[in-house]
């Protein structure tokens, strides 16, 4: 079968046309900050904090510069010793180690769900010694890891969990309990990413902290203003990672379009789910029914070895970008060789690195341009 060329140009993301609907918004808000010269710990970034921590459910959100500084300023804020063990699932950005080994923390990974793409409780368990300092919990992709099992590991071997929630932003889990709470809001500290090409994204870097906790809450806005609970009194050694008033400016007029572009994304996966549902050798995103998936990425499995680099190029050349989250399962970086693990000790992040590929994502993304992109999967 020839098909025609596409609806219209498809890209894996559409920022320009997302900002351009914003264009008024986003120039008011640029020119209050302009106007002001208030640049660094502006009104605006306050302000920003208070309006996410509304949307989060009465989460503290504490800015800082970007989201690798969020986990760092997260793992500071335990005060573990050098060579304190780090539980982290290994498929994930390198973000997520590159936090631990900077602090002198050694990063400990297990392997992860091989439907969810989650950390995998029950290795996480396994993994656990006297020296574990924390487990970080990846909510990979847009959907929450098994917080429940999480969350009693932790509470029962008295082990602190952080959740790298950069691509789950709004995403939410519900206990056996009945309770209901935003990701980055269980664990002792959640962190988040305002990268651009995060659902919640700013025009250049940024991130947050969060956490239910008073007390950590105020300890984590002095590590990311140099340790200092006012100007020139430093009661610890933090870092430089602040959030530009003008970014948490923009990002206020981007967050109150967020439960919008939410539920486009969600549309966007429903039509993708009911099309290729059923398609052979193809295995669309698993749903875990106690988590609501706010779809940074849409990503597919191929069944056999071999298919998923036949496919992407099949794509591009039909017009469908497609990107690969991940490559290389973070234990076979050159970096993080000094860890000491081999091929096959993780067989299920090695076996996703060479079968998953993200599907174009975006609010702005056309019934049609869906339609095309699955036609052209099940001709393949």
């Amino acid at each position: 079968m020839i098909l025609p060329a596409p609806p219209s140009p498809i890209l894996l993301l559409d920022l320009a046309a997302e900002h351009a609907a914003l264009q008024p918004a986003l120039d008011e808000a640029m020119h209050a900050v302009l106007t002001s010269a208030a640049f660094i710990q502006g009104p605006a970034v306050g302000q920003f904090a208070t309006e996410l921590g509304e949307y989060l459910g009465g989460t503290r959100v504490i800015p800082c510069a970007n989201g690798t500084d969020a986990l760092t300023l997260a793992l500071m804020s335990l005060n573990l010793p050098a060579g304190a063990e780090i539980i982290i699932p290994a498929f994930t950005y390198v973000a997520t180690l590159e936090a631990a080994a900077l602090l002198g923390l050694k990063p400990v990974l297990v392997d992860v769900r091989p439907d969810t793409f989650n950390i995998d409780p029950a290795a996480v368990e396994a993994a656990l010694t006297p020296r574990t300092g924390a487990i970080v919990a990846v909510h990979l992709f847009g959907q929450c890891a098994d917080l429940e099992a999480l969350r009693q590991i932790s509470t029962r071997h008295g082990v602190a969990l952080i959740e790298d929630n950069a691509q789950a932003i709004g995403a939410t889990f519900q206990f056996e309990n009945g309770e209901t709470t935003y990701a980055g809001a269980v664990g002792e500290i959640g962190t988040t990413s305002f990268f651009p090409s995060k659902n919640l994204g700013g025009l250049g870097d940024g991130g947050a902290l969060l956490t239910r906790d008073a007390d950590r809450a105020a300890l984590l806005h002095q590590l990311a203003n140099h340790g200092q609970s006012r100007k020139y009194h430093h009661q610890h050694i933090g870092l430089n990672s602040r959030l530009d008033t003008l970014q948490a400016a923009l990002l206020r007029v981007k967050l109150r379009q967020l439960p919008a572009n939410t539920a486009a994304r969600q549309a966007v996966a429903a039509r993708y789910d009911a099309a290729l549902a059923g398609v052979p050798g193809l295995t669309i995103p698993a749903r875990d029914p106690r988590s609501s998936h706010v779809f940074h990425q849409y990503t597919i499995q191929l069944d056999e070895a071999g298919r998923r680099d036949r496919l992407q190029h099949f794509l591009k050349s039909c017009g469908v970008p497609t990107m690969i989250y991940y490559p290389l399962p973070v234990h076979a970086q050159a970096a993080y060789a000094y860890l000491g693990y081999r091929a096959g000790q993780f067989p299920v992040a090695e076996r996703l690195c060479g079968a998953v590929l993200s599907l174009p994502i975006h609010p702005l993304l056309t019934a049609g341009q869906v339609g095309y992109i699955t036609e052209l999967l099940k001709q393949f």
